[in-house]
């Protein structure tokens, strides 16, 4: 195939999957399970399976089970099972109490859940796609979809490697490839760039309401032996984020090797240009409770990323010509659960099943409109309308009165109240100007338990090749200085969990530092004038998360 007279390598597939996080791999483990004579291919952007998966690491094995009934078997990386469990409300920077579990709505409840590395499960579902002859490419980024006269999408075509900053070519220079199929399945995780072009291109959205996110900032610490509670686990909200008029909540897990992962999600829906998660997260881990946990251990790993939290009201069609959006692409993390991995697995699961069936029966792309029936049939979305009003009662009521809402719709009701609540303003609607606003003083970082930016960044293990075009597009440069900048102060320099946006210079110039970016697509989406598009780097470029 040829496209402004270049001609590039193609390469022809029954089935392309772009991701290989949960929902991708799952979907190429039960494809080549029910017929193992499908020729599937996985892109993966990260430098390996698992370098940008990072998650809470609280882990349902339902979906698990159905890929591999006899995976305890199999020397899967899913070992420390919940032993203990407790949910804390931070009355403010020094008081803290544990709420009573009956108090707590149900899908908070991790009784036979694990605590895991996400990265390490993809790694090893990686390895068994792989042995069933899936055929995955990591370091390669998908950057746009291809499509026939009929504007059906035919698979995908990749970026290309090796252009300076000036667009020319250096002597690495790659071409970019067609990856050619049938069936394409995008599986980017939230917010993803090809998603986000054909959820426009074909409307998707249309009957939904807006997608919603939140920031997670997370770090691994190794801590004091005597301080480890293996399988222990800890929800929190209130403080710091009350202070500061935003809702989400905390977490912390108690994993093997003395190690505990502990975060802080801010809901990307709040009103004040001056709050900055990243210095909401520093200012949780000065809490006594967490500080006392943290004193005398060592910081491992930081990483950040963006989920998709609206619930099923905020989910778009998941099916296009020749295609479907699985996972976060679409939107299937439980906010009740602060899970998304198993309804991501199932909907790789589910979208297997119709397409093996329509390969079976000679017309897989019109079979692939089944999907959404076959989806809205399983446990996975049924657990998505049970919590569907959860996300946005906290967006309306705060943590307090909209977490006793959920109790009353989730534990009284069962989720069956005859009504569905909804939040129709996106995200980046609800920045207020910054002089209307109260400024937030947050503390200097001590070095031992709070830290700078760079010198998390440096603890992603972040890696871009610095010579190459800017990957975070400015639609129009003037926007900085006509509106960002004088009404909003520039949030993009507070939201940004790794310092990749800057104000400088008594001229006060927007500085982009595009090698330090985390993938975590908060500017995408948080962006007050939605000038901001995140677009895939150089393939394997971004962070390389260990652990996590």
């Amino acid at each position: 195939m040829t496209d402004e007279n270049i001609e590039y390598e193609t390469m022809e597939f029954d089935v392309v999957i772009i991701g290989a996080g949960p929902a991708g791999l799952s979907a190429a483990i039960k494809l080549k399970q029910l017929n193992a004579e499908l020729n599937v291919v996985v892109l993966e952007k990260g430098s390996e399976v698992g370098a940008h998966i990072i998650s809470g690491a609280l882990f349902e094995t339902k979906a698990l089970e159905e890929l591999f009934p006899n995976w305890q078997d199999m020397n899967c990386p899913v070992n420390t099972k919940v032993t203990s469990e407790q949910t804390m409300w931070y009355d403010s920077e020094t008081q803290v109490k544990a709420l009573s579990p009956s108090l707590i709505p149900k899908p908070m409840h991790n009784d036979g859940n694990y605590i895991i590395s996400l990265g390490n499960l993809c790694r090893w579902l990686g390895e068994q796609a792989q042995t069933l002859g899936v055929e995955i490419f990591p370091g390669f980024c998908a950057i746009e979809t291809i499509k026939d006269n009929n504007n059906q999408v035919i698979g995908v075509k990749t970026g290309k490697m090796g252009i300076d900053k000036q667009g020319k070519q250096k002597d690495s220079f790659v071409e970019s490839m067609l990856l050619l199929a049938p069936v394409t399945l995008i599986c980017e995780g939230a917010r993803g760039q090809i998603s986000k072009q054909l959820i426009k291109q074909y409307n998707l959205d249309k009957d939904c309401d807006p997608q919603h996110f939140g920031l997670g900032i997370k770090e691994l610490w190794k801590i004091d032996p005597s301080k480890h509670k293996q399988g222990h686990v800890e929800h929190g909200a209130g403080w710091p984020l009350s202070d500061s008029d935003c809702t989400g909540g905390s977490f912390l897990y108690h994993m093997e090797d003395n190690q505990v992962v502990l975060g802080l999600i801010t809901d990307l829906n709040y009103s004040n240009p001056h709050v900055s998660p990243y210095d909401e997260f520093q200012r949780f881990k000065q809490h006594p409770h967490i500080k006392e946990i943290l004193t005398g251990g060592e910081r491992l790993v930081y990483g950040a990323r963006t989920i998709a939290k609206g619930g099923p009201q905020s989910l778009p069609k998941m099916h296009f010509p020749g295609g479907l959006l699985l996972g976060c692409s679409a939107g299937t993390l439980n906010a009740a659960k602060i899970k998304g991995s198993h309804t991501a697995m199932k909907s790789g699961i589910e979208a297997a099943i119709v397409i093996a069936q329509g390969f079976e029966q000679e017309h897989v792309v019109k079979h692939l409109a089944h999907f959404e029936f076959q989806f809205n049939k399983s446990w996975a979305y049924q657990e998505l309308t049970l919590q569907r009003n959860f996300a946005p009662a906290v967006h309306k009521w705060g943590a307090w009165l909209g977490g006793a809402y959920a109790f009353i719709d989730i534990n009284i009701f069962k989720g069956k109240l005859p009504w569905t609540l909804h939040d129709k303003t996106p995200d980046h609607l609800t920045l207020q100007p910054a002089d209307r606003c109260d400024k937030i003083q947050y503390d200097k970082y001590d070095g031992v338990i709070s830290f700078d930016k760079p010198s998390s960044v440096f603890l992603s293990n972040t890696n871009h090749e610095e010579d190459q075009p800017c990957h975070l597009k400015l639609s129009d440069e003037s926007v900085f200085s006509t509106t960002n900048l004088p009404i909003y102060h520039e949030p993009a320099q507070r939201y940004c969990p790794a310092g990749v946006y800057e104000v400088i210079g008594d001229e006060q110039k927007l500085q982009i530092n595009a090698q330090n970016c985390l993938h975590c697509k908060a500017c995408d989406i948080k962006d007050p004038t939605q000038n901001i598009t995140w677009t895939a780097p150089e393939g394997g470029g971004g962070p390389n998360y260990p652990g996590f």
